[in-house]
């Protein structure tokens, strides 16, 4: 697909992050978006900030709970209807939070959510809008993974189970979706995409999904009960008063928005040029590739401290630390 003019795209998680970089970037090379999320306001400001590079094109919001398969299906006929269409071209499949991370001590609807939202997500997504795709004479699924389906991890010292394993789910199906693209539908491409550390607010957006208030709302019982889990992570925070928890935990989420190597108006473009190269696989950051070439090159240790350690020296996942 060398030009994006004119052509259909889809974007789940269009309200922020990679998601609104996308949607801008493609609204600058005349691509018609249909954009999806679950907050009406980043929707909003996604759409008039789309309007704004070029008026001409035509750019639908649709709220979206992309772990609800019937909340999906319900926004392809919406989108079918609002852009008097058929098919699509490009199908972002790019929504996604963060939490549930230890399977053994976090709340089951916690683990639950993530992975519905980042695993189940990408898969009704993409059933929903592969008859579209296939209907396009120019189709491309693109969908998003992490370096966490890489790298089940973010240290020796926090579980990351939910998030890896629907990352791990994205990668395995998107890179099984070669094959099978090719032999049913060879005019569609698939492509997976595995950011390293982005920034983007999804520490902070990942509370509003999963039902919680934000960090600087929580009652003294939320407190309570977060310093219990953390707790039972083995962090140290039995005497840390309640503001200053507060305050920790909005400053962790602005810390991994802020102090990122990579911006997603960065990963945004990568992730274009990588589509329009026919790419299946593609790598966002510096530490993504680092991480990639660090894993296949020693698997076996790549659950060992000394391994995160050597990516601390390195200058990679900082973030990690904070933790």
């Amino acid at each position: 697909m060398q030009s994006f003019d004119g052509k259909l795209a889809v974007i789940t998680g269009g309200g922020s992050g990679i998601g609104r970089a996308l949607a801008e970037q493609l609204a600058g090379d005349g691509c018609h978006l249909a954009l999806c999320d679950l907050s009406p306001d980043g929707l909003a400001e996604t759409s008039d900030l789309c309007q704004a590079i070029n008026p001409n094109l035509k750019i639908s919001t649709h709220i979206c709970d992309v772990s609800d398969e019937a909340a999906v299906l319900a926004v392809r006929d919406e989108v079918m209807e609002a852009h008097d269409t058929d098919q699509v071209n490009l199908v972002f499949a790019n929504a996604g939070i963060g939490g549930g991370g230890s399977f053994i001590v976090d709340e089951r609807a916690d683990w639950e959510r993530t992975f519905n939202v980042c695993w189940h997500g990408v898969y009704y997504t993409g059933r929903a809008f592969m008859p579209l795709l296939i209907a396009s004479d120019d189709g491309h699924l693109i969908n998003t993974s992490s370096i966490n389906g890489v790298w089940a991890s973010l240290g020796p010292n926090v579980a990351q189970t939910a998030y890896a394993a629907a990352k791990f789910a994205v990668k395995g199906f998107s890179e099984a979706l070669v094959t099978d693209l090719r032999l049913h539908a060879p005019h569609v491409k698939v492509s997976v995409v595995m950011p390293g550390h982005i920034g983007t607010n999804i520490g902070i957006n990942s509370r509003k999904v999963q039902g919680k208030p934000a960090a600087m709302e929580m009652t003294a019982g939320d407190v309570a009960s977060l310093r219990d889990q953390l707790v039972k992570r083995g962090r140290p925070v039995d005497n840390l008063p309640d503001d200053a928890l507060r305050t920790a935990i909005q400053q962790q989420g602005e810390n991994f928005r802020d102090k990122a190597p990579t911006s997603p108006r960065e990963a945004a473009a990568i992730i274009l040029d990588g589509v329009q190269a026919d790419r299946w696989r593609i790598l966002v950051g510096d530490d993504a590739y680092a991480l990639d070439e660090k894993v296949r090159a020693n698997p076996e240790d790549a659950y060992e401290p000394s391994f995160t350690e050597e990516l601390y020296a390195d200058g990679h996942f900082h973030f990690t630390k904070e933790r």
